[in-house]
């Protein structure tokens, strides 16, 4: 380890505690991954803002089926379901606590045909190691359900947790026997652009590293069903929902009804796009379910969550129920927004995420290497 290499000595770098780090200097951490066969790359809360109290309106009962270290898949005794009139997906929602990020197994029921939304790779900061207990974990739940995955799907490049995409495609090409896509929005060439720059990362490191960029509204098939890409911008500008069937996985937009919506003060972020995306979802009918990217209840008060339907979100989400003006919802938005602190994992999200999951190509010593600011206060620099 030389000088500059970061140590996490009594919680120094815990938590960045402004929003605003970009223009910081610079210095970088060693990460170390576990060895694992056959593959090159092998906490706390997010940067959302906490809810306050439990939601008011009835929420699905939901119980642990496995049990793995931090890992807690959750589905309802019995299938989630919407209209039987309408062809509907499989739905586990699979909850990793110390990000407080839902993943989500998507399965077509006649013919085993599965979609990944949003998986974790599970980093701990202050030892800088990369593990993929979480990730695992998907992979037996994925062999335990006899699904087979068409696509590995990103909301947006999150900034909050690291995506176990390419980890996952890896294996599953081993254990299925084909390799499933990692798709995410057709601008996520901007965000690759403007972090790669930030972070000095080559541009050979994050061109072309996601295998399909998903127009507007295109469509595409799992099994026999039909999902649409839709695109859900202001907490990032390239930030997509997956509907399928009468559910829209929404990412960071919508979150439940007691916490409101996601933040919006990102580079491309937009108060005035997050409204205009949120009544774009809350346009669909009542019954439809809008599963979250995150939740953050209450300790000892409530489960976590995974949907809410687009009738609840209407009546009490209170950021953006019926009676919220744009102008009121901006203001509240942009004034929240300037005092929320960092994401505790923002820089290494990042520069993971633009790689789609990869992680930084060792240098000439042997080390993968993440940068992160560094704020000097009363040393006159």
């Amino acid at each position: 380890m030389n000088a500059l290499q970061v140590q996490c000595i009594d919680g120094a770098l815990r938590c960045q505690t402004t929003t605003r780090l970009f223009l910081a200097p610079l210095i970088t951490a060693a990460v170390r991954t576990p060895i694992l066969p056959n593959h090159p790359i092998l906490q706390r809360r997010s940067m959302h803002q906490k809810p306050t109290r439990p939601i008011a309106s009835p929420v699905p009962k939901l119980v642990p089926i496995h049990q793995f270290p931090r890992l807690t898949p959750l589905i309802k005794s019995t299938p989630y379901n919407t209209s039987p009139a309408v062809a509907e997906p499989t739905i586990t929602p699979v909850f990793e606590h110390k990000t407080g990020t839902f993943q989500y197994l998507v399965a077509d029921p006649s013919t085993k045909a599965a979609v990944i939304i949003d998986a974790v790779l599970d980093y701990d900061k202050c030892s800088q190691t990369i593990t993929t207990t979480t990730a695992d974990g998907l992979l037996s739940l994925i062999r335990e359900k006899g699904y087979t995955i068409s696509h590995i799907l990103e909301t947006h490049a999150h900034a909050d947790h690291l995506t176990s995409s390419f980890y996952l495609q890896r294996r599953l090409e081993e254990q299925q026997g084909t390799k499933p896509p990692v798709c995410i929005g057709k601008r996520i060439d901007r965000v690759q652009m403007l972090f790669g720059e930030r972070y000095g990362i080559d541009a050979d490191e994050y061109e072309g590293v996601f295998d399909k960029l998903f127009e507007d509204d295109e469509e595409f098939k799992v099994g026999n069903l039909t999902a649409k890409a839709m695109h859900l911008p202001g907490h990032t500008p390239d930030h997509l929902g997956y509907k399928i069937g009468d559910n829209v996985f929404c990412g960071d937009s919508l979150f439940h009804v007691d916490i409101g919506t996601a933040r919006c003060d990102f580079p491309g972020g937009s108060a005035h796009s997050l409204y205009q995306s949120a009544k774009k979802l809350l346009s669909l009918p009542d019954h439809v379910k809008v599963w979250t990217g995150h939740d953050y209840p209450p300790e000892g008060e409530r489960d976590p969550v995974p949907y809410v339907t687009v009738g609840n979100h209407r009546e009490m989400n209170k950021h953006v129920k019926d009676g919220v003006t744009e102008d009121q919802f901006v203001a509240m938005r942009n004034e929240r927004d300037s005092h929320l602190a960092a994401p505790r994992l923002l820089h290494e999200s990042l520069q993971v995420n633009v790689r789609a999951g990869r992680l930084p190509k060792k240098n000439e010593a042997g080390m993968r290497l993440l940068k992160v600011p560094v704020k000097v206060k009363g040393m006159g620099l």
